[in-house]
């Protein structure tokens, strides 16, 4: 039988200026680098790495937390550390619904429902969606899942106009977009997306498993019918520790010959 696996870390040198949290962090990522640690494994737990390097358990959470932040691992409330994978990355070069966008990156999407209703839009949606005063929207606030993994909390916003059997007709644990395209015929094919940094709170914690104050991406994103119609205002918290932003560019011939010479 194979001798269990040991992670022999390197020597911490102290008074040499370099903090030792930082130290930890550095033969921590090494180690993970190296394929000592593999994705999706736990990582060992505070105690174990405090009492390896000779630390205090604080001194560890320091550089934990930090490996967090810089996505190489991430936390599930609960449940551990673990080692990150590569990221995911968030699709902008065509209009995908979060299943498409899981199916994409080899996962199994699902949903769990924190609420759907009917009620009168803020006036953000209202001016996103170009309601008229009376109109009422439906809200439909779910976690997104990829696998068995909390990926993000989304909150979709849509006039019941455009969709009135909706709540009779929808399980939230399915596609919206591709109920909108099959029942109602509205294809979704234009969106205008705003993406922000923030900091998970106490409840996006809860429900994404992550540490209260956790790096998260914050979108929020209008999509059109092809014709211009807006029909979905959605409103996203995203893991940081899951996610990248990639956005790929084109700089065209005319834009060079267009720049002024020496800038």
């Amino acid at each position: 039988m194979p001798a269990a696996r040991t992670h022999q870390p390197i020597p911490l040198h102290r008074g040499n200026g370099l903090p030792l949290y930082q130290q930890i962090q550095q033969r921590l990522a090494a180690q993970i680098q190296s394929g000592a640690f593999k994705p999706s494994e736990p990582l060992p737990s505070i105690q174990k790495i405090a009492a390896q390097m000779g630390v205090s358990q604080m001194t560890v959470r320091q550089a934990v937390k930090s490996l967090c932040e810089l996505g190489i691992i991430y936390s599930r409330q609960g449940k551990g550390t673990f080692i990150s994978g590569a990221k995911l990355e968030k699709e902008f070069r065509h209009v995908l619904s979060f299943s498409e966008e899981a199916r994409a990156h080899g996962a199994t999407p699902h949903s769990r429902l924190l609420s759907f209703n009917i009620q009168p839009p803020t006036q953000e949606t209202k001016s996103a969606l170009s309601l008229a005063d009376a109109e009422m929207v439906f809200r439909l606030r779910r976690v997104r899942f990829e696998d068995s993994m909390p990926i993000g909390i989304e909150c979709s916003c849509l006039a019941v106009s455009a969709c009135p059997s909706l709540m009779e007709t929808f399980n939230p644990e399915t596609s919206l977009y591709e109920k909108l395209s099959g029942e109602y015929g509205i294809q979704l094919t234009i969106t205008e997306e705003v993406i922000e940094v923030g900091k998970a709170n106490a409840e996006e914690a809860r429900l994404l498993q992550i540490p209260r104050q956790s790096p998260v991406f914050l979108f929020t994103r209008v999509s059109f019918r092809e014709d211009g119609q807006p029909i979905e205002h959605v409103r996203s918290t995203y893991r940081g520790d899951r996610y990248k932003i990639v956005n790929r560019l084109m700089r065209t011939r005319r834009a060079v010959l267009a720049s002024p010479i020496g800038i």
